[in-house]
């Protein structure tokens, strides 16, 4: 239940969104704490790297993963269950009942409010092996045996009801529609089934739209009844607690389960050898190209697995892999990237290319496939292999220092049998050679194993035979625990702390602000913000900006960009050049190269035309996605300033011909002119010596002046007529809905909080406020629905949006439904009940975002900017603490006035018209 996501082409982010689950890496955690004591009828299972296991006589796991180091608590539940277990015309009923395990048992009947009240960040995501639900909130017994006792009792007690399914079948649909606007998904979601003739790997998470419309709720019982059980699940339990008095939570809340009597079905299906390749050919309006090819690969438990994990990254990492330098750089394709759809059972290996629309696909097909199939006969080199190594290696650690993701991260090795597997497969990562990896892609990547292109009959197919993988015990007798990270300290997040921690100073131009403090890896996170230029200087400049901008990960005038890609690795950076995170021994030299990168960048010919090209793509990529239509509708309707303004809004097609017309003179110039260190913000949190980084950013930053003088570009507030406006996106399963009020507004007004907290209840908290009751909850038309209240520090340009997806047909629903709550919002008000649930929720959120380094270094970054220290956040939580519901209810009478608002829809609208004709 991933609301609103974002699409990208970064390979790891692809996977998340495809298989709905995200696999981060492998970790390796620190040593836990053993319990004293073991409660009655609990055995200790195996300990590695800080998780212990503690196994229950009903069959049911729990991991404990205690870490000190933040504030906070994740608790994720996994269920051994996913789409691979199926059966015919129940499709997608896995994630179905992932959505109505929010729906509340008697016990705790509205529990996404629950969530709310406390604060808590929650999800579930389904994949094709397992499904699992993960709370993260701030430590304390209270909201740790709340959660494991919400857990065991939706086990069992989740109502799974008629009602509920009605309602939460059109949200998931919806969210299967959000889905066939991707090509990339669609095209995917097609090679599964063309690639699999029996195993319900060749059926998509999400399921069939039949399958997910017609589903009986008696099914669902059943399959609920069936696999949310005691013995098929296992709990982790990670972050700041008690290990003896969780485990004695746990013993009473799952402990107490009688041990299922129902047997578990087998599974014989085995997908026979391709014998031949196989060809699947999507056409639907869009504005892309993709080409891909699919190969069957075996089980993540086969010992092939991570030497296809090293030929797969080789061959189409950005920008260092071969097909990057053979389809992209040579112009023929605009992106090149890889999805391994893998698991409990054989999987797929799936390279793709992405090729500009009107432009020759057929050369480029060709390419893909020989660039693959021929991989094997130039074996990896040892730099190719070592840049493999040290990404993955440096993902490790990166995991390994934040709980949070390793509760989540390792349901995939759960689904696998075993919770080792994670630290097993580290350590065969780092033990593959470049032999293993020419070897895996010569027996894999080969015609008749491939899926791409025609049917062609063949007297003497060439077959790839997919072996069977070893047991799991046999694996794990080659696993040995490595030795565990040091913590890091328990810090206090209050904003006195943070203050009184915090050392304020200003190098040359820059406003630094260095809070240092032990963390977990040694991690320092990092915000720079440059700020140069005034409203004349910048006229007519933004696309020139923009560009210079982009141009410079491409390359410096020391380091290539692939050369600059590699000492990102070395140095440990993860983000960008304005945010990252590094570790203390890398963070003098990371900021040196940050410096080298911003003061000297390369600006190559090449570089800049492949980065136009891919700039347009992505823009005419999404030149008919509903979102884009609806979003530049509402931003030129009340965009008021002159074309060539710093900020006037762009169409996309003036970004698409600016991006064309621009020059790297141009570029060159912007460059030369603005950038500097004149002005701006530095902020440091982490593991470091302020004294030498000072030092570092004297001798990089300190002398580095703009040449053009700034003064901030203050937005203005306009008072724009309200307008309604449909616009048609045709062939586009989704739609969307957004709607906007101007308002004279700034952070320092009186009512400010109490519209804040008004917001958060009417649309701005995540699963629970008025418009998700509504829109989601209760009507079931929009997988995504809400409010969102923009207002800034100086500017008066504030503005209140609603937005929201939903099928065409549902649309006006939707706009009816938006205007019914604001009107009883109006009318009847906020209750007291609600008040204090907002204040709850929002201030154990702030809490909780004050223990993240990255949230904190932005923080300061951007109270530097405003003359502000965190005592201000301390201020705006005292005001908010201390409103009444009068005063939140007059804020938002006074402040929102439905007529003002201006909406737009975008969707298909014969689709709108055939399905509501179909309706009646």
């Amino acid at each position: 239940m991933l609301p609103f996501r974002q699409l990208s082409w970064s390979n790891r982010l692809l996977s998340c969104l495809l298989a709905a689950t995200c696999s981060l890496g492998f970790i390796a955690p620190a040593e836990a704490a053993k319990p004293t004591a073991l409660p009655a009828g609990v055995t200790q299972g195996p300990t590695a790297e800080g998780l212990t296991e503690y196994q229950f006589a009903n069959g049911f796991k729990v991991l404990l993963f205690p870490d000190a180091s933040k504030p906070t608590v994740t608790v994720n539940m996994t269920y051994l269950v996913g789409s691979r277990f199926e059966n015919y015309g129940e499709t997608g009923m896995a994630h179905l009942l992932e959505h109505l395990m929010f729906k509340g048992t008697p016990k705790h009947p509205s529990i996404p409010k629950d969530f709310s009240q406390r604060g808590m960040s929650f999800n579930g995501t389904t994949s094709v092996d397992r499904t699992n639900y993960f709370e993260i909130f701030q430590a304390g017994d209270d909201n740790l045996k709340w959660a494991i006792d919400m857990e065991a009792d939706r086990m069992l007690n989740s109502f799974i009801a008629r009602k509920d399914l009605d309602s939460e079948m059109t949200v998931v649909r919806n969210e299967y529609e959000e889905g066939e606007n991707s090509p990339f998904n669609v095209l995917v979601k097609r090679l599964q089934g063309v690639a699999y003739d029996w195993h319900n790997y060749g059926k998509p998470t999400i399921g069939n739209r039949s399958d997910i419309e017609n589903v009986k709720i008696e099914n669902l019982q059943a399959f609920y009844r069936t696999y949310y059980q005691p013995d098929n699940a296992v709990l982790l339990i990670a972050g700041k607690f008690e290990p003896a008095q969780a485990l004695a939570w746990v013993s009473q809340a799952f402990g107490k389960m009688p041990k299922p009597t129902r047997k578990m079905r087998d599974f014989w299906t085995v997908e026979p050898t391709q014998d031949g390749e196989r060809s699947v050919t999507v056409r639907r309006q869009g504005d892309v190209q993709i080409v891909a090819v699919a190969y069957k690969i075996p089980s993540d438990l086969h010992p092939d697995s991570t030497a296809l994990t090293y030929a797969g990254s080789i061959l189409a990492d950005t920008p260092n892999g071969r097909l990057h330098k053979s389809l992209v750089e040579t112009g023929k394709a605009t992106a090149v990237f890889n999805y391994e759809m893998s698991g409990y059972a054989p999987g797929l290996e799936i390279i793709a290319a992405v090729v500009k629309k009107g432009e020759p696909i057929e050369p480029v097909r060709q390419a893909l496939i020989d660039g693959v199939e021929q991989f094997a006969a130039t074996p990896p080199t040892a730099a190719e292999m070592e840049r493999v190594r040290l990404s993955n290696a440096n993902g490790f650690e990166k995991l390994l220092n934040d709980h949070q993701k390793v509760g989540v991260a390792m349901s995939n090795s759960i689904a696998l049998s075993d919770w080792r597997l994670l630290f097993l497969g580290r350590d065969l990562l780092n033990k593959t050679t470049s032999a293993q990896v020419a070897a895996a892609a010569a027996h894999y990547f080969k015609r008749d194993n491939r899926t791409v292109g025609l049917f062609l009959p063949e007297e003497q197919p060439q077959r790839a035979e997919v072996p069977t993988a070893p047991s799991v015990a046999e694996l794990i007798k080659q696993y040995t625990p490595q030795q565990a990270i040091a913590d890091g300290e328990a810090f206090d997040p209050s904003q006195a702390n943070i203050d009184a921690r915090t050392q304020r100073l200003t190098v040359g131009g820059l406003k630094l602000a260095l809070l240092p403090k032990k963390t977990r890896g040694e991690t320092v996170s990092v915000r720079l913000k440059l700020q140069w230029g005034d409203e004349k200087s910048l006229y007519g400049k933004k696309i020139a900006a923009e560009l210079a901008d982009a141009m410079l990960l491409r390359g410096s005038t020391t380091l290539s960009r692939d050369q600059l890609a590699d000492e990102f690795s070395k140095l440990k950076i993860s983000g960008g050049l304005y945010q990252f995170q590094t570790t203390r021994g890398n963070l003098a030299g990371a900021l040196q190269l940050i410096a080298n990168v911003l003061k000297q960048p390369r600006f190559d010919s090449a570089e800049f035309e492949r980065l136009r090209n891919e700039a347009v793509v992505g823009l005419e990529a999404s030149r008919n996605d509903p979102n884009t239509l609806a979003e530049e509708a509402i931003n030129q309707h009340f965009d008021q300033y002159p074309p060539g303004h710093w900020l006037s809004e762009l169409t996309v097609d003036q970004q698409i011909t600016g991006i064309k017309s621009a020059t790297l003179t141009e570029v060159r110039a912007f460059h030369h002119d603005f950038f500097g260190a004149s002005h701006g913000e530095l902020a440091i949190v982490g593991d470091f010596d302020p004294a030498a980084i000072t030092k570092v950013v004297q001798d990089t930053f300190g002398d580095w002046q703009s040449a053009a003088p700034y003064q901030r570009v203050i937005r203005q507030n306009f008072d724009i007529a309200p307008m309604q406006k449909a616009i048609n996106a045709p062939e586009k399963e989704n739609g969307f809905y957004l709607a906007r009020l101007n308002l004279d507004m700034r952070e320092d007004d009186a009512d400010y909080p109490a519209l804040m907290v008004a917001n958060y209840l009417f649309g701005g908290s995540s699963l629970k406020s008025r418009l998700m009751d509504r829109i989601r909850q209760k009507d079931g038309l929009s997988y995504g629905v809400g409010s969102a209240l923009e207002v800034d520090a100086i500017s008066r340009a504030a503005s209140f949006n609603i937005q929201a997806i939903a099928a065409p047909q549902n649309l006006e629903k939707v706009d009816l439904a938006v205007k019914e709550e604001l009107a009883r919002a109006l009318k009847d008000g906020f209750s007291a009940d609600e008040l204090a649930r907002a204040k709850s929720g929002i201030l154990q959120q702030n809490q909780r975002s004050r223990a993240q380094d990255n949230a904190l270094s932005a923080g300061w970054a951007r109270f530097l900017d405003l003359d502000r220290t965190f005592a201000w956040s301390k201020q705006m939580e005292d005001k908010i603490s201390a409103l009444t519901v009068d005063q939140v209810n007059a804020a938002f009478r006074s402040r929102i006035d439905p007529a003002r608002l201006s909406i737009v829809i975008a969707r298909d609208e014969a689709k709108a018209k055939a399905n509501t004709a179909m309706a009646k």
